[in-house]
């Protein structure tokens, strides 16, 4: 997989930003004929798009600050992308316990009927009201909570959806410069082509000419946009979101959603396996996205609601991880950083070759906007295709038939056959695999027939050949790559595992 660039390239699209938003317009511009270079200046998914609190989800909450129309493309994303990516995002049911003083019933049963009835939902079971004395999520709680409402969702690896999006629009034949800056653009003198200065440590410093430039920065957008020189009339408020990971708190495989007196909700959700995450908090941010950490306030505060709750109280000793993330929302005057719109917009500046600023977004509408922006740049290029990515597997999707949308949702029935053609791999493992890559973990347990052809054990479940394949098909060049983006297994790792692996990226060869 190439990863540098020639001292000379052309494109018709630079996308710079290699987030959600990023990875999904080049996938989508790819996959219509488009020539694409997306650059990002760190790694894939290394900021906002693995910071997430890992939902597919319309947002019940925004019911209440008047965002129908987000809710609902919300809502109709979910089942689309549960359909396209059925292997990391999966369905989950949660559970929001109720008590005096919190909002009405009346008025949580009259946004669950919402919630139901938006959009169309032929995956999703709907609502339900609960008895949390005959509940399996009723024996976590404290006895001070009787009843529930009950309600669906999904959950999604945040930092693979990143990068199926990325690996889609490289087979497509976009070209994904990863640790790669934009440092400079500027347009011909005929104004009719961007000519972009791209920077890595790797190969120095080449010129890019490109018919468009997509701004999908994220937090950095605005600076981006300032450095070309570029005006808007838009707005954005950083705002920071930390979670907490515990040791796991229930063992039923339902999530919590809490109340709490704040007026916000944080959210209780089963994490791989050993672990409870909870999160996240709303803070205004107006430091350096990449530098951005949760601090003791945060911590203390997500102890103190999930407290108010769980029969097993957690203080920050029992903090194992935790992890934040800058949200670029739009400013839409909102006075709490909690209010504020969860939507996004697309500004196109016209005077000359095309520039388009991505402005805000939540990831599960991720592939709407991707699309959206493709409608807005190919009149603009004198292009024509049409829109595609709605009924086309991710990397891995096609759980049932090659090249093919899932019939229903049934993960359990693609995991028993995977189980049965890798029946040597522990079954946490399996599942794992099953998980991450669906169809492609064949693609490095291909001619293995035992667990030692698959190399050395660099991590607690971590062996060479999955390492080497990351590496080389998904730009993996560390060790926190594969840890926190590629998978989750730094959540098992000690620092002398952290060490060896690293040892392997920095020998490169397998040790």
């Amino acid at each position: 997989m190439q990863s540098t660039l020639a001292p000379a390239q052309h494109c018709d699209l630079l996308v710079v930003g290699g987030g959600i938003n990023g990875a999904g317009i080049a996938r989508d511009a790819a996959g219509r004929g488009l020539r694409v270079i997306l650059c990002e200046q760190h790694d894939l998914a290394q900021h906002t798009s693995s910071a997430s609190t890992k939902l597919i989800h319309g947002g019940l909450r925004y019911l209440e600050y008047g965002e129908f129309r987000l809710v609902r493309k919300a809502l109709q994303e979910r089942e689309v992308l549960l359909r396209v990516a059925p292997h990391i995002i999966r369905p989950l049911r949660f559970v929001m316990p109720h008590a005096a003083g919190q909002r009405p019933a009346w008025l949580i049963r009259a946004g669950l009927f919402l919630y139901d009835h938006l959009a169309r939902r032929d995956i999703l079971p709907g609502s339900s009201a609960i008895a949390l004395a005959s509940h399996a999520a009723g024996a976590a709680l404290k006895g001070a909570f009787s009843r529930a409402f009950e309600y669906s969702d999904g959950w999604v690896d945040d930092a693979r959806l990143v990068v199926l999006n990325a690996l889609d629009a490289s087979e497509r034949g976009a070209r994904i410069l990863t640790r790669t800056k934009c440092v400079g653009a500027v347009r011909s003198a005929d104004g009719r082509l961007w000519r972009a200065t791209l920077e890595s440590a790797q190969s120095g410093r080449c010129e890019v000419g490109a018919r468009a430039i997509v701004n999908a920065a994220g937090p950095w957008a605005a600076q981006f946009a300032a450095a070309l020189g570029a005006s808007s009339r838009h707005g954005l408020r950083l705002v920071k979101g930390s979670h907490i990971v515990v040791a796991r708190l229930f063992e039923h495989p339902y999530a919590y959603i809490f109340q709490n007196p704040d007026r916000r909700v944080i959210f209780a959700i089963p994490y791989e396996n050993d672990f409870t995450l909870i999160g996240t908090t709303d803070l205004e941010y107006s430091g350096d996205p990449g530098a951005v950490r949760i601090d003791a306030a945060e911590v203390a505060y997500l102890c103190r609601m999930a407290n108010r709750y769980f029969r097993q109280q957690i203080a920050a000793g029992d903090v194992l991880h935790a992890y934040s993330g800058v949200r670029p929302l739009l400013d839409d005057s909102a006075h709490s950083a909690s209010a504020l719109s969860r939507d996004y917009l697309l500004e196109c500046d016209n005077a000359g070759a095309p520039l388009l600023h991505v402005w805000g977004g939540k990831i599960t509408t991720y592939r709407k906007l991707s699309e959206q922006a493709l409608a807005l740049l190919l009149p603009r290029l004198g292009l024509d295709a049409p829109a595609w990515s709605a009924a086309v597997p991710l990397p891995g999707g096609d759980l049932e038939r090659p090249g093919g949308l899932i019939g229903h949702y049934d993960f359990a029935a693609f995991l028993q056959r995977f189980r049965h053609a890798y029946p040597w791999l522990p079954a946490r493992l399996a599942q794992r695999y099953a998980h991450a890559y669906g169809t492609r973990a064949e693609r490095f347990l291909a001619g293995a027939r035992q667990l030692s052809d698959l190399g050395v054990e660099l991590a607690p479940g971590l062996f060479a050949r999955e390492v080497e394949y990351l590496r080389d098909a998904e730009w993996a060049c560390s060790a926190d790559d594969v840890l926190w983006r590629r998978s989750k297994c730094g959540l098992h790792c000690r620092p002398q595992h952290l060490a060896q692996l690293q040892a392997w990226f920095d020998e490169g060869t397998r040790i």
